[in-house]
Protein backbone atom coordinates (compact mmCIF):
# COMPACT_ATOMS: atom_id res chain seq x y z
CA UNK A 1 0.00 0.00 0.00
CA UNK A 2 2.76 2.37 0.92
CA UNK A 3 4.62 1.62 -2.32
CA UNK A 4 1.55 2.47 -4.34
CA UNK A 5 1.29 5.88 -2.61
CA UNK A 6 4.94 6.56 -3.46
CA UNK A 7 4.35 5.68 -7.11
CA UNK A 8 1.28 7.93 -7.22
CA UNK A 9 3.16 10.89 -5.69
CA UNK A 10 6.10 10.40 -8.06
CA UNK A 11 3.76 10.36 -11.05
CA UNK A 12 2.07 13.55 -9.85
CA UNK A 13 5.44 15.25 -9.43
CA UNK A 14 6.54 14.28 -12.94
CA UNK A 15 3.24 15.53 -14.42
CA UNK A 16 3.60 18.88 -12.62
CA UNK A 17 7.13 19.43 -13.86
CA UNK A 18 6.02 18.67 -17.42
CA UNK A 19 3.13 21.17 -17.13
CA UNK A 20 5.43 23.90 -15.81
CA UNK A 21 7.93 23.36 -18.60
CA UNK A 22 5.10 23.61 -21.16
CA UNK A 23 3.95 26.95 -19.75
CA UNK A 24 7.30 28.49 -20.63
CA UNK A 25 6.30 28.23 -24.30
CA UNK A 26 3.39 30.70 -23.87
CA UNK A 27 3.83 34.12 -25.58
CA UNK A 28 4.01 36.11 -22.40
CA UNK A 29 6.79 33.93 -21.12
CA UNK A 30 8.96 34.27 -24.24
CA UNK A 31 12.16 36.21 -23.88
CA UNK A 32 12.76 38.86 -26.61
CA UNK A 33 15.50 38.06 -29.04
CA UNK A 34 18.52 40.27 -28.73
CA UNK A 35 18.60 43.13 -31.20
CA UNK A 36 20.90 42.74 -34.15
CA UNK A 37 23.99 44.84 -33.80
CA UNK A 38 24.79 46.87 -36.98
CA UNK A 39 28.11 46.10 -38.48
CA UNK A 40 30.15 49.20 -39.22
CA UNK A 41 32.14 49.18 -42.42
CA UNK A 42 35.36 51.10 -42.26
CA UNK A 43 37.71 52.14 -44.98
CA UNK A 44 41.43 51.56 -45.12
CA UNK A 45 42.12 54.41 -42.66
CA UNK A 46 39.61 53.01 -40.17
CA UNK A 47 37.01 55.83 -40.52
CA UNK A 48 33.33 55.15 -41.17
CA UNK A 49 32.03 56.64 -44.47
CA UNK A 50 28.86 58.80 -44.23
CA UNK A 51 25.52 57.43 -45.37
CA UNK A 52 24.97 60.41 -47.72
CA UNK A 53 27.92 61.96 -49.50
CA UNK A 54 27.55 65.77 -49.20
CA UNK A 55 29.95 66.40 -52.08
CA UNK A 56 27.94 67.21 -55.25
CA UNK A 57 29.63 67.42 -58.63
CA UNK A 58 28.62 70.72 -60.18
CA UNK A 59 27.62 70.87 -63.84
CA UNK A 60 29.62 73.28 -65.95
CA UNK A 61 27.28 76.02 -67.24
CA UNK A 62 28.36 78.50 -69.90
CA UNK A 63 26.60 81.82 -69.31
CA UNK A 64 25.87 83.89 -72.44
CA UNK A 65 28.19 86.86 -72.71
CA UNK A 66 25.54 89.33 -73.80
CA UNK A 67 26.86 92.80 -74.37
CA UNK A 68 26.12 95.15 -71.51
CA UNK A 69 25.34 97.97 -73.95
CA UNK A 70 21.66 98.53 -74.60
CA UNK A 71 21.80 99.62 -78.24
CA UNK A 72 20.92 97.37 -81.16
CA UNK A 73 21.61 98.13 -84.81
CA UNK A 74 20.59 95.98 -87.77
CA UNK A 75 19.01 95.61 -91.16
CA UNK A 76 16.12 93.66 -92.66
CA UNK A 77 14.64 92.51 -95.94
CA UNK A 78 11.16 91.28 -96.81
CA UNK A 79 8.06 92.13 -98.78
CA UNK A 80 5.83 95.21 -98.62
CA UNK A 81 2.20 94.77 -99.62
CA UNK A 82 1.14 98.25 -100.76
CA UNK A 83 -2.63 98.33 -101.12
CA UNK A 84 -3.59 98.86 -104.79
CA UNK A 85 0.10 98.79 -105.80
CA UNK A 86 1.05 95.13 -105.41
CA UNK A 87 3.54 93.22 -103.29
CA UNK A 88 7.14 94.31 -103.73
CA UNK A 89 10.56 93.71 -102.09
CA UNK A 90 11.48 96.00 -99.20
CA UNK A 91 14.68 96.58 -97.27
CA UNK A 92 15.58 98.84 -94.39
CA UNK A 93 17.42 99.44 -91.13
CA UNK A 94 16.56 99.58 -87.45
CA UNK A 95 18.10 101.16 -84.36
CA UNK A 96 16.78 100.11 -80.95
CA UNK A 97 17.47 101.16 -77.39
CA UNK A 98 16.58 98.62 -74.69
CA UNK A 99 15.29 100.58 -71.72
CA UNK A 100 14.99 97.43 -69.59
CA UNK A 101 14.56 93.69 -70.00
CA UNK A 102 10.90 94.25 -70.89
CA UNK A 103 10.73 97.55 -72.79
CA UNK A 104 12.57 98.99 -75.77
CA UNK A 105 12.31 101.94 -78.14
CA UNK A 106 13.07 101.58 -81.83
CA UNK A 107 13.52 103.67 -84.95
CA UNK A 108 12.78 102.12 -88.37
CA UNK A 109 13.57 103.06 -91.94
CA UNK A 110 12.34 101.17 -94.98
CA UNK A 111 11.92 101.68 -98.70
CA UNK A 112 10.32 99.83 -101.61
CA UNK A 113 9.44 100.41 -105.25
CA UNK A 114 5.69 99.95 -105.71
CA UNK A 115 4.13 98.47 -108.86
CA UNK A 116 1.24 99.33 -111.12
CA UNK A 117 -2.33 99.53 -109.97
CA UNK A 118 -5.01 97.30 -111.50
CA UNK A 119 -6.36 100.35 -113.38
CA UNK A 120 -2.95 101.05 -114.92
CA UNK A 121 -2.54 97.42 -115.90
CA UNK A 122 -5.98 97.26 -117.56
CA UNK A 123 -5.72 100.61 -119.35
CA UNK A 124 -2.37 99.72 -120.86
CA UNK A 125 -0.95 103.21 -121.31
CA UNK A 126 -2.30 105.40 -118.52
CA UNK A 127 0.34 106.07 -115.82
CA UNK A 128 -0.94 107.58 -112.59
CA UNK A 129 2.54 107.98 -111.07
CA UNK A 130 6.04 108.48 -112.32
CA UNK A 131 8.82 106.08 -111.34
CA UNK A 132 10.15 108.43 -108.66
CA UNK A 133 6.65 108.86 -107.22
CA UNK A 134 6.27 105.08 -106.94
CA UNK A 135 9.18 104.95 -104.51
CA UNK A 136 7.68 104.44 -101.05
CA UNK A 137 9.82 105.33 -98.04
CA UNK A 138 8.78 105.30 -94.39
CA UNK A 139 10.27 106.47 -91.10
CA UNK A 140 8.74 105.07 -87.91
CA UNK A 141 9.39 105.44 -84.20
CA UNK A 142 8.00 102.63 -82.07
CA UNK A 143 7.86 101.43 -78.49
CA UNK A 144 7.91 97.69 -77.79
CA UNK A 145 7.28 95.23 -74.99
CA UNK A 146 8.84 91.77 -74.64
CA UNK A 147 6.01 89.32 -73.98
CA UNK A 148 7.69 85.94 -73.51
CA UNK A 149 11.43 86.17 -72.83
CA UNK A 150 12.93 82.70 -72.63
CA UNK A 151 14.98 80.21 -74.62
CA UNK A 152 14.69 78.24 -77.82
CA UNK A 153 16.32 74.80 -77.99
CA UNK A 154 17.96 73.41 -81.13
CA UNK A 155 19.11 69.85 -80.56
CA UNK A 156 20.09 68.54 -77.13
CA UNK A 157 22.99 70.78 -76.23
CA UNK A 158 22.08 74.16 -77.74
CA UNK A 159 19.84 76.77 -76.15
CA UNK A 160 19.46 80.36 -77.36
CA UNK A 161 17.88 83.34 -75.63
CA UNK A 162 14.70 84.48 -77.35
CA UNK A 163 11.70 86.75 -76.89
CA UNK A 164 8.38 87.46 -78.57
CA UNK A 165 7.35 91.10 -78.55
CA UNK A 166 4.68 93.59 -79.56
CA UNK A 167 5.36 97.06 -80.87
CA UNK A 168 3.42 100.17 -81.78
CA UNK A 169 4.39 103.60 -83.00
CA UNK A 170 3.91 106.52 -85.35
CA UNK A 171 5.74 107.71 -88.41
CA UNK A 172 5.72 109.30 -91.81
CA UNK A 173 5.43 107.65 -95.22
CA UNK A 174 6.59 109.42 -98.37
CA UNK A 175 4.61 108.19 -101.38
CA UNK A 176 3.18 109.65 -104.59
CA UNK A 177 5.15 112.85 -104.12
CA UNK A 178 3.71 113.71 -100.70
CA UNK A 179 4.41 112.76 -97.09
CA UNK A 180 1.65 111.10 -95.08
CA UNK A 181 1.40 110.75 -91.30
CA UNK A 182 0.46 107.26 -90.09
CA UNK A 183 0.67 104.63 -87.40
CA UNK A 184 2.52 101.32 -87.20
CA UNK A 185 1.77 98.15 -85.24
CA UNK A 186 4.00 95.08 -85.23
CA UNK A 187 4.62 91.67 -83.72
CA UNK A 188 7.99 89.95 -83.79
CA UNK A 189 10.25 87.21 -82.52
CA UNK A 190 13.92 87.70 -81.61
CA UNK A 191 16.56 84.96 -81.20
CA UNK A 192 20.05 85.68 -79.88
CA UNK A 193 22.16 83.17 -81.85
CA UNK A 194 25.50 84.60 -80.70
CA UNK A 195 26.51 86.60 -77.64
CA UNK A 196 25.89 89.88 -79.48
CA UNK A 197 24.06 88.94 -82.71
CA UNK A 198 20.30 88.47 -82.95
CA UNK A 199 17.89 87.45 -85.71
CA UNK A 200 14.44 89.02 -86.05
CA UNK A 201 11.21 87.87 -87.64
CA UNK A 202 8.71 90.75 -87.79
CA UNK A 203 5.27 91.43 -89.23
CA UNK A 204 4.30 95.12 -89.38
CA UNK A 205 1.23 96.93 -90.56
CA UNK A 206 1.49 100.52 -91.79
CA UNK A 207 -1.71 102.55 -91.80
CA UNK A 208 -1.98 105.99 -93.40
CA UNK A 209 -4.40 108.04 -95.50
CA UNK A 210 -3.58 109.48 -98.92
CA UNK A 211 -5.40 111.34 -101.71
CA UNK A 212 -4.46 110.12 -105.19
CA UNK A 213 -7.58 110.12 -107.35
CA UNK A 214 -9.41 113.04 -105.79
CA UNK A 215 -10.69 111.25 -102.70
CA UNK A 216 -9.09 110.17 -99.46
CA UNK A 217 -8.36 106.52 -98.84
CA UNK A 218 -6.86 104.73 -95.86
CA UNK A 219 -4.21 102.16 -96.76
CA UNK A 220 -3.34 99.11 -94.66
CA UNK A 221 0.04 97.91 -95.88
CA UNK A 222 1.41 94.64 -94.48
CA UNK A 223 5.16 94.07 -94.23
CA UNK A 224 6.74 90.75 -93.15
CA UNK A 225 10.54 90.95 -92.80
CA UNK A 226 13.56 88.96 -91.65
CA UNK A 227 16.56 90.77 -90.22
CA UNK A 228 19.85 90.58 -88.32
CA UNK A 229 21.03 93.01 -85.65
CA UNK A 230 24.14 93.58 -83.53
CA UNK A 231 24.30 94.78 -79.91
CA UNK A 232 26.83 97.44 -79.04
Amino acid sequence: MESRVRVLLLSAALAGSTLLSGCSLWPFHRHPAPDSVPVEVSDAQGSTPPVVDPTVTRRQVKAPKIKSSDFELGGFIGTYSAQDFGVNPVYGARLAYHVSEDYFAEGLFGTTQTGLTSYEQLSGSSQLLTRSQRQLTYYDVGFGYNLFPGEIFIGRGRAFNSAAYLEGGVGATKFAGTTHFGVMVAAGYRVLFLDHVAAHLDVREHVFTYDLLGFKKTLHNLEPTLGVSVYF
